[in-house]
């Protein structure tokens, strides 16, 4: 697999949960409109996040490990 999608991943995630952080902190750019919206949205971007990474990790390991020969 491509690291585009992950790492796309990643920084969209890392854009919502700074985004909403802002929001939940300083009730900056939404004026702290709803607060379990912001934490449903931090939840979620970690949650994006967490998954980018183990995709990238896994073809990562993938990719260092030798195919498997079968034994005949």
């Amino acid at each position: 697999m491509s690291k585009a999608l992950p790492l796309t991943g990643m920084i969209v995630s890392g854009l919502v949960v700074v985004l909403f952080l802002a929001d939940l902190s300083a009730g900056f750019p939404f004026q702290r409109v709803s607060i379990g919206a912001d934490i449903g949205f931090i939840v979620t971007g970690l949650i994006l996040a967490y998954l980018s990474w183990s995709i990238m990790e896994r073809g990562r390991s993938r990719a260092t490990t030798p195919p498997s020969v079968p034994n005949r």
